[in-house]
């Protein structure tokens, strides 16, 4: 695999990852309570907890997605390939 290559696969990775990571959220502010007490149910956490790990969710996600695939990505941009 050739340096455009790359670029090109952690440009579209970083998109597809964005786009998760806007719709993950969107769907957490709008389903609050829908996904709350499910959550509740299915993994046996107190209601006052899952905000925490909601944002924890989130925060990780971002923080890992501009790790691995939009800092690499932007690298190569600068570099030129």
């Amino acid at each position: 695999m050739d340096l455009k290559s790359l670029t090109e696969l952690l440009g579209w990775a970083a998109v597809i990852n964005m786009g998760l990571l806007i719709f993950s959220t969107v769907m957490l502010v709008m389903l609050k309570g829908c996904i709350s007490s499910l959550y509740s149910k299915l993994f046996k956490l107190p209601a006052a907890e899952l905000p925490f790990t909601y944002f924890n969710y989130l925060a990780n996600y971002k923080v890992l997605t501009l790790v691995f695939f939009v800092a690499p990505y932007l690298a190569l941009k600068v570099m030129g390939h």
